[in-house]
Parts: structure tokens; C-alpha cells; sequence
């Protein structure tokens, strides 16, 4: 239902390894990139993916490293002939300053591709059939920073044990009944669909943090989530310094995935000045299904039971 591709995984400025803050969502139909940092559409290229399909840029908040690559991204996608639009969305402030920063290079809306900007505010985004967008509220020094969340709508199947037991055939007719019509049989019974509908499955999600200076008020909005990612600037021995520059420890993005529940943790915005052995130590020791992302990476976001739970 969604893949992820890291981006970027840098903090604050590139280093040679990393880029800086933007990653791609992948979901039926549409591509969504997160942040758009320098150089973003070069890693879109580098990474394989391409600039086509995606429609929405959601940004998490409006300092440079997060929204500098946009003009960048729209000059290639006009010089790749790319016109199907770009919505780029985010908070009042972000828009705002992002829709200034644009349009003072290209005023009176001549961009190399057509430009809408969307003011959030916590809550639905989007819905798709399939799956839903949403947002929520990030604290971050002094912006009006938003988290996203990918949830795909929980979906009933046939029972096959329930479709044998009322010799109910293969072909359209079993595909009427999934499309939630009641329908006869040829000897004249009529089907209900919920008699032979089995009970929801649960969709996958995944929820993206930017930087954020604090977690407690994350866990409900991250609840559940089968992927979590979220940034890890500091480590514990920095912790002074995290709390003046309002960025996250690696030790409370593996207890807020703990607390949350959520089945993985991918952690971003990695520090030059640190290992990231030591980034991911401090994190599991709190949540062990961690994982450092790293430029280029592709996740597939698939059911994980938290650690610890009962696996069905």
C-alpha cells in the first residue's frame, strides 16, 4: 500500500553521504514528497524514482533545510516538461513563507509548472478510496510545524470457507458480492454480502515526524503506526544542547516508539558530529525494532505487531 524512499538524511547541512531533509511516499495512485530539502529533485534522480506522479509536496515546517529545494524541484520538472501541477502544502506560516520564497522567483505565476499552495490544519488532508492522509501538530522553536499520517482503510475480504459452504462460484459473481452487492444464484438463492464477508483486515500505516523538540504530545497522533519516522539530531550526552536548538535525542524517539506502540522506527536528520552506531544504540535501548535511514533506502510499510505483542 505505501513504500517510502529516503531522500534525504541529513541534519541541518549535507554532508557526503547525506542529503538534506525530503523523503518519498509512494501510495496507489500518487506520490507524495515529504520536505524538499537542497537538491532534492538530483536525489529524486539518483534514488530512480523520477520526478512524474507526484502531486503533493507536504511540507513539515519552514526552515531552509526543509523547503530550499522546492524551486530547484519545479525548474526540473518544467525542463522535463512535468505539467500535470504541484500542490505544496503545510501549516499557514510554512505556506506562507514557501509560496513567498517561490513567487519572488516566478511572479505572476509564471513557474515552469502549475503552482497551488494548501494552509493545513490538523486533520484530514486527503482520502482516496484506499487510504487516507492526515496531519497533526509538531512542536518545534517557534514554527507551526505538522507530522503526516498514512493510514490505509481497513478492507473486508471473502471467506473462502463461507463461499464453499453455500457453493457460491468463481467468477463475476463472487466479484459482484466483493463489490458489496447482493446477488442471485443461479438456482435462485439470494447472497448477502456480509454472509459471506470475512471481518476488516487492519490497513498499514506510517506516520512521518519532522524536527520536533519533544514527544509526549506525539504518542496519540503515532499510535499504532506500523512505521515510524522521526529525527534523532542529538544524543544523550548533548542533551543541553538539543533542548536550546529544539531538536529530538535518539533516546526519546525509541521511547516514544515505545510508548506509541508502533511497529518499526527509522530514524533521520542523523548528526555528522556522531557514529550512527551511537545514534542507534541510544535508540533501541528503549525500542529494539530500530533502524538508521540512510540516503536512498526504500521501505515497504507492512503490518508489524509492536515488539512484544501477540502475532496473529
Amino acid at each position: 500500500m505505501f513504500d517510502l524512499t529516503f531522500l534525504g538524511t541529513a541534519a541541518t547541512t549535507p554532508s557526503a553521504e547525506r542529503g538534506l531533509p525530503a523523503m518519498l511516499v509512494g501510495a496507489p495512485r500518487r506520490r507524495f514528497l515529504i520536505d524538499s530539502g537542497e537538491g532534492t529533485q538530483r536525489q529524486l534522480l539518483r534514488a530512480g524514482t523520477g520526478l512524474r506522479r507526484i502531486g503533493h509536496v507536504l511540507l513539515t515546517h519552514a526552515h531552509l533545510d526543509h523547503i530550499l529545494g522546492l524551486a530547484g524541484l519545479i525548474a526540473t520538472m518544467g525542463l522535463l516538461d512535468l505539467r500535470d501541477g504541484l500542490t505544496i502544502c503545510g501549516s499557514e506560516q510554512t505556506v506562507g513563507i514557501a509560496a513567498r520564497y517561490l513567487l519572488s522567483l516566478w511572479p505572476s505565476g509564471r513557474a515552469p509548472v502549475p503552482i497551488e499552495f494548501a494552509t493545513l490544519t490538523p486533520g484530514l488532508v486527503l482520502e482516496d478510496g484506499t487510504y487516507r492522509v492526515s496531519c497533526f501538530q509538531v512542536l518545534h522553536r517557534g514554527t507551526e510545524s505538522l507530522g503526516y499520517r498514512f493510514d490505509a482503510l481497513a478492507r473486508r475480504h471473502l471467506d473462502p470457507e463461507r463461499l464453499a459452504a453455500l457453493a457460491i462460484p468463481d467468477g463475476p459473481i463472487r466479484g459482484a458480492i466483493a463489490r458489496g452487492d447482493t446477488v442471485t444464484l443461479p438456482d435462485g438463492r439470494r447472497i448477502d454480502p456480509e454472509t459471506v464477508l470475512g471481518p476488516p483486515n487492519r490497513g498499514v500505516s506510517l506516520a512521518v515526524v519532522g524536527d520536533t523538540q519533544e514527544v509526549d504530545t506525539l504518542v496519540s497522533s503515532v499510535a499504532g503506526a506500523d512505521l515510524l519516522v522521526i529525527e534523532a539530531t542529538f544524543l544523550d550526552a548533548d542533551a543541553a544542547l538539543a533542548a536550546e536548538r529544539s531538536h529530538l535525542r535518539a533516546s526519546e524517539a525509541g521511547r516514544l516508539a515505545a510508548e506509541a506502540g508502533v511497529g518499526a522506527l527509522y530514524l533521520t536528520h542523523i548528526s555528522g558530529r556522531y557514529d550512527p552506531a551511537e545514534v542507534l544504540a541510544e535508540a533501541t535501548r528503549h525500542f529494539p525494532n530500530t533502524h538508521i535511514a540512510n540516503d536512498f533506502d526504500t521501505v515497504t510499510v507492512v503490518h508489524r505487531p509492536p515488539p512484544g505483542s501477540a502475532r496473529g
